[in-house]
């Protein structure tokens, strides 16, 4: 691709950007849903604003949010289900991120919010790296079940090898 293209998106305003991620540990269910104990959870997922001049501005509806796709696996429920959703970078409002998608399992939907909380320059690597979720049936709301994930460190170079810049037809 010429670097004209490039250049010309920066200035339509399409100019974006994408990453893949990946957040592993595990999740409990409540009790009747699944099995006892603590379970492998996992979820794969790339994100990344479409428009980087929406999504640095504060007053845009989009400031640092950005949609997510990619997989999910819960022991004892799915493994490697497609799922779609957001990610919210709420550094300035509430010091938190949040991950928010739905996917399917055995023919039932499902909503995960996750949060990455407290986030302060002094306890990054433990804030930014552990995410709190809590997964629920979408039609009733129930809680299925409770999670810890983590962002491992040690893959760090590879998350940020993933960086890519993307551009939308101008």
């Amino acid at each position: 691709m010429q670097n004209s293209g490039w250049l010309k998106a920066l200035r339509a305003g399409g100019l974006g950007f994408k990453m893949d991620e990946v957040m592993s540990g595990w999740h409990e269910y409540e009790p009747g849903f699944g099995p006892p104990g603590q379970l492998p959870f996992e979820f794969r997922v790339t994100w990344g604003p479409r428009r980087l001049g929406p999504w640095l501005n504060p007053s845009s509806g989009e400031f640092l949010k950005q949609d997510l796709a990619g997989t999910v696996s819960a022991g004892g429920l799915t493994e490697g289900a497609p799922c779609n959703g957001t990610l919210e970078l709420r550094y300035f409002t509430d010091h938190r991120l949040r991950y928010d998608f739905g996917f399917e399992a055995g023919g039932r939907p499902y909503q995960f919010v996750g949060e990455k909380v407290n986030i302060q320059l002094w306890n990054l690597p433990v804030s930014h790296t552990t995410c709190f979720g809590v997964l629920k049936e979408t039609e009733t709301g129930r809680l299925v079940s409770r999670s810890v994930t983590h962002f491992h460190l040690h893959t760090a170079p590879r998350f940020l090898r993933t960086f890519r810049l993307t551009r939308e037809p101008t």
